[in-house]
């Protein structure tokens, strides 16, 4: 999520990716910095389609959509300006999500990189949606800024060895209060 490629949160991810590889866990980092992220305008196609893809396709989001589904595990980063995590990163997380990215029961953690306040709100910003996904998230002893890079490797061995099957998912009931 952030726009400069071999920035702190490159290194940070790089730093989680070592220790998830030396756990035997294979990881990819994907970069969306400075590529184009539009946000969701809510026009529900890909519902109505059953698609699992955005109507738009004129940016990184439906590829993104492909390699959440294919991972077993999602850490996303994002640094912190003006208190919020990277608009780019919000945006596309949004969307696939919305989209219908396949994330129940996948294992998630969320990194934050910033200089002064706001990393306690970024980071909970980014783990909110992972909470309204049926996302077991990543625990560590403290804010994930750097810590916590093993504990996702225990949980996905843990999950692959115990080859329980996933829990069902709840079917989707859209709550509002305009009456």
């Amino acid at each position: 999520g952030s726009p400069r490629k071999n920035g702190n949160t490159h290194i940070a991810l790089s730093e989680i990716a070592k220790a998830l590889n030396e756990n035997g866990i294979e990881t990819e980092i994907a970069w969306i910095g400075n590529k184009a992220v539009r946000g969701c305008i809510a026009c529900g196609t890909c519902k109505r389609t059953g698609s699992g893809k955005c109507v738009f396709n004129d940016d990184v989001c439906n590829d993104m959509i492909e390699r959440i589904n294919q991972a077993q595990g999602l850490i996303v980063g994002a640094p912190v300006y003006y208190g919020v995590p990277a608009g780019q990163a919000i945006a596309l997380i949004q969307r696939a999500l919305f989209a219908g990215a396949q994330v129940a029961n996948k294992p998630a953690a969320a990194v934050t990189v910033c200089r002064r306040g706001g990393s306690t709100a970024a980071f909970q910003t980014l783990q909110m949606p992972f909470q309204m996904c049926n996302m077991p998230i990543v625990t560590s002893q403290y804010w994930n800024v750097v810590f916590g890079r093993e504990d996702m490797a225990w949980m996905l061995n843990a999950v692959d060895k115990a080859a329980i099957p996933q829990p069902e998912v709840e079917e989707w009931t859209p709550t509002h209060f305009i009456r």
